[in-house]
């Protein structure tokens, strides 16, 4: 099979996944009941969702342009805000990972750097999701499902251990990647640990790890301030546009409830196993917010606000390609300095 077929291939089963995974939810759902729901959502909490979602894709964006200035690659707020903006267009079709090939071949035309782009979104991929895992087993050890779902079990210290001892190994291992002396053995460790993996994980695995061994020698200080942008994106994104969901379709559940839902979508999102995280998004909700008592139709509800506001930055992404002719006749032209279409 060609590399086009291939590809036609995962796309279509993607499509499948998400899909048969709709079909899923929507089966379990009352649809009199979800209608009813949707005439009595709060829809001026819709706004706030897509404010938040700005916001939380600049905070990115300046991330992304401090790592990129550490690489020497100067490259303004719009036209990263764009190029973002963009990829959300693509990641309609293609998962996270793989839609964001998008974003750094608009960035290598810009700056003509392409491994130190790739370096710099690899390195700004990697550290949200390990902040939004971070994020999410903070929130588990601090919300405690299993104590508030199930109080009379004596059991209720078991799963707070488990995060915990998740949250210390990956703070501990992401710092002694990142240092200029333990780096280097550690990515040897972790290689030898992929093995098992299939060839085209390693090999995945394999970029990720050489490329963020570029950061290496940058100093602890520069790592906190990634990490401290991070930390206000987390907040945007998994605090501020959850609570605004829940609130638009009547959902009441503890803030850390819908931390730790935020990371698991998020992280899930990453993984090439839908198109546009649909399916996935749905069932984790409906699934996880219904041992809260929240009715499948209002977590069903949730849901679709979270997924219009992919579609909302989809639409400022197709009007920046639009705007700046992302085709073969500007190809060579950098991002911030193209004519606007007519």
């Amino acid at each position: 099979m060609s590399i086009r077929g291939k590809q036609t291939a995962k796309l279509l089963t993607r499509i499948l996944i998400a899909a048969i995974l709709l079909i899923w939810v929507f089966s379990q759902v009352d649809l009199a009941q979800f209608f009813q729901t949707v005439k009595t959502a709060k829809w001026q909490y819709l706004a706030a969702v897509w404010l938040f979602t700005l916001l939380f894709f600049w905070i990115r964006s300046i991330t992304l342009q401090l790592l990129l200035r550490k690489l020497d690659c100067s490259v303004d707020m719009v036209t990263l805000f764009g190029a973002s903006a963009i990829t959300s267009l693509y990641s309609m079709v293609m998962p996270g990972l793989l839609s964001t090939g998008v974003k750094w071949y608009i960035l290598k035309k810009d700056t003509g750097k392409g491994t130190n782009v790739l370096s710099s979104m690899l390195y700004n991929e990697v550290s949200i999701v390990v902040a939004m895992i971070v994020f999410g087993l903070a929130a588990l050890i601090a919300a405690n499902p299993v104590s508030i779902l199930w109080p009379e079990t004596s059991q209720s210290w078991l799963l707070p251990g488990l995060c915990g001892a998740s949250l210390a190994l990956v703070v501990l291992v992401s710092v002694l990647l990142l240092n200029a002396r333990t780096g280097k053995p550690l990515i040897t460790v972790l290689r030898l640990l992929s093995k098992p993996l299939p060839s085209s994980l390693q090999q995945h695995s394999a970029k990720i790890l050489s490329q963020i061994a570029q950061f290496q020698t940058v100093g602890a200080w520069f790592h906190l301030a990634i990490a401290a942008t991070n930390v206000i994106a987390c907040i945007v994104g998994g605090v501020l546009i959850y609570v605004a969901a829940a609130k638009s379709a009547g959902i009441t559940v503890p803030v850390g409830t819908l931390i730790w839902l935020c990371a698991a979508v998020f992280v899930l999102g990453r993984l090439p196993i839908s198109v546009a995280n649909l399916g996935v998004r749905e069932m984790t909700l409906t699934g996880l917010l219904s041992i809260y008592g929240v009715e499948k139709a209002s977590a069903l509800l949730m849901s679709m606000v979270l997924f219009s506001s992919l579609i909302f930055m989809a639409v400022i992404g197709a009007a920046f390609q639009v705007l700046w002719g992302v085709d073969s006749k500007n190809s060579e032209v950098p991002m911030n300095k193209r004519i606007p279409r007519a």
